[in-house]
């Protein structure tokens, strides 16, 4: 009976464990943090190696593969230009475009 009793205190500490690790509709898992930061940064450099988005103040976020812009821009055309790229990285679901023009 305690040997049942220790297998079982066993099962529902290993369930919790790796429901943990499980991502939810508000919260990423480990996996998607560190796959949603490589997303991150590769759009940020993209942003940046764009001499036509120099003057763009341009923050990027990313969760669960949705690729957020925000921050300020001198034009619509570098608004547009900067969607496109974020949008053309590899592993971006979506882009929310939330810039504003200076």
């Amino acid at each position: 009976m305690q040997e049942t009793s220790r297998l079982l205190t066993a099962t529902v500490i290993a369930v919790s464990l790796l429901g943990a690790c499980a991502s939810t509709r508000a919260q990423e898992g480990a996996g998607e943090y560190v796959d949603d930061k490589f997303i991150t940064t590769k759009v940020e450099a993209a942003i940046l190696g764009e001499p036509t988005l120099k003057s763009a103040e341009i923050n990027v976020e990313t969760f669960k593969g949705r690729v957020q812009l925000s921050g300020c821009v001198p034009s619509h055309p570098q608004m547009s230009t900067a969607v496109m790229i974020a949008r053309n990285v590899q592993g971006v679901i979506g882009v929310a475009n939330d810039l504003q023009m200076m």
